[in-house]
């Protein structure tokens, strides 16, 4: 039988070694998805994953996987992608459908049948991208939205929710443009949960949960004592185009 430790709104994280071997990573349940909430829980290593009629999980597998911005490998198809400029890149520019697309483009692949990014998720990262906290990168075909993603900044770090493409790399490309953005402003490393094939080919690392924790501790410098990131950093996050 499997015993978690309760969250009321109050209650803090449990200590993420405390996290379940068995599913891998699993802490508690409960709590809310308040920004407050989501903020503490990002810049601790933990993150909530559930399906419609669950209870609101939360956790912290080990290993991680991330992608070093400095490991991340393009390949030369998207190399020369980039250099065509077929396609426009912004970030910032529409969070909302991008994060409507992640939760109903189709993942057969995959073998999903339903989606974890629920209506009250959706409410819950739009608020988090109102306080200039959550943040989407968009490619476009023309006027039309056709691949992008979105994710969690916490100082230095991206932490990676989701992605979508409805055209061959578009996805990719998002990320490519995202990487590039982040060096350009000093960023260390991108958060992508949990080890697949498919993100080592791009460069993820795995790396067990105590290295992880440290890593991203030492990138939450630009956090202020509210746990906000600081001004200066802040800006680096507006509305703009990539591609440019």
């Amino acid at each position: 039988m499997i015993t978690l430790p309760y969250l009321d709104p109050d209650s803090p994280f449990p200590p993420v070694e405390h996290a379940l071997d068995e599913p891998n990573g699993l802490l508690a349940y409960g709590a809310d998805l308040s920004p407050g909430r989501l903020l503490t829980a990002y810049s601790q290593g933990i993150f909530p994953w559930f399906s419609e009629g669950e209870p609101l999980l939360w956790w912290s597998p080990s290993p991680r996987a991330i992608i070093p911005l400095d490991t991340f490998r393009a390949s030369s198809s998207l190399r020369k992608l980039m250099r065509k400029q077929t396609y426009r890149v912004t970030l910032n520019k529409d969070f909302a459908a991008v994060i409507d697309q992640c939760a109903h483009i189709p993942r057969i692949q995959y073998g999903q049948t339903s989606t974890w990014i629920t209506a009250e998720m959706i409410a819950a990262y739009q608020s988090l991208h109102e306080l200039g906290l959550a943040h989407s990168v968009e490619v476009w075909k023309d006027d039309e939205l056709v691949g992008g993603l979105y994710g969690v900044a916490v100082g230095r770090v991206f932490c990676g929710e989701s992605m979508f493409h409805r055209l061959p790399n578009t996805s990719k490309l998002a990320l490519a443009f995202l990487v590039k953005h982040m060096q350009c402003h000093g960023g260390d490393f991108i958060d992508c949960q949990m080890p697949t094939e498919h993100l080592m080919s791009l460069g993820a690392i795995s790396i067990e949960r105590e290295a992880f924790i440290s890593r991203l501790s030492r990138n939450n410098q630009t956090l202020d004592q509210d746990g906000y990131i600081c001004s200066d950093y802040q800006r680096t996050w507006c509305a703009q185009d990539l591609s440019e």
